[in-house]
């Protein structure tokens, strides 16, 4: 009778297990057991991989892992040289670069890189933009891009003594001139309008109608703080 029982339990098991393989295209057993690169049945990647890219063309190879979700990265991923130092920590949402990205080189740190990812799936999006000369931070609504932007600030460094080299402060992949910021308001000629440093077409300095608007039922009262909507003010 034990062995009877013993034996449905392994029949049952193997089918279970069947089950679960069954609805990959493709898969790979990792060293554990677990199902590694798995390709559904509509082509697409999902749950972890760990890819390997043998030397090419005079450029070395690489190990990268990390989790796809639809065949887009999700989260953390991680790149490793082939005998399995560190080479890179980036972060993914929907597919695109997000948060912070950290570089490495065979003695340390070399630079992290700040990323903001935009879903594709909206039309518009939402993001902060600080004042550089307060701690104020604004809300501005934009219209969203199928890409990551470079947003936030930028560092490098020596990775031998770990010295910060120098900085950079990216909004939507234009970067803030921080000295000539400084140097303006520090000059004693300044002008009534601010200028802006950051490149931007005329369109995208226009002031919405909301804020037209506001200006407009404000005009005549004790001045108000309203924001344009441009990222250099």
């Amino acid at each position: 009778m034990l062995q009877k029982k013993y034996l449905l339990f392994l029949v049952l098991g193997l089918l279970s297990v069947n089950m679960v393989f069954a609805q990959w295209k493709s898969y790979k057993l990792g060293a554990k057991g677990d199902t590694l690169n798995r390709v559904d049945m509509n082509n697409l990647k999902q749950g972890q991989w760990l890819i390997e890219q043998p030397p090419l063309r005079g450029e070395p190879g690489y190990l990268e892992t990390g989790i796809y979700i639809n065949d887009k990265k999700e989260g953390a991923w991680s790149t490793y040289t082939l005998i399995g130092d560190i080479l890179s920590n980036e972060n993914y949402k929907w597919g695109l670069k997000n948060g912070l990205s950290t570089f490495y080189n065979s003695m340390g740190v070399e630079r992290i890189e700040s990323w903001r990812a935009f879903n594709p799936a909206n039309a518009y999006d939402t993001i902060d933009v600080p004042d550089l000369h307060s701690d104020t931070v604004y809300k501005r609504i934009i219209k969203s891009e199928p890409e990551s932007a470079k947003h936030g600030t930028w560092s490098f460094y020596n990775a031998a003594t770990g010295a910060l080299i120098k900085t950079e402060e990216w909004i939507l992949n234009q970067m803030m001139d921080i000295k000539k910021e400084a140097a303006y308001y520090k000059s004693s000629t300044m002008v009534a309008e601010k200028p802006k440093y950051i490149k931007s077409d005329s369109a995208s300095l226009k002031k919405p109608p909301e804020v037209q608007l506001y200006e407009k039922k404000n005009s005549g009262k004790k001045k108000v703080r309203v924001r344009d909507g441009a990222t250099g003010g």
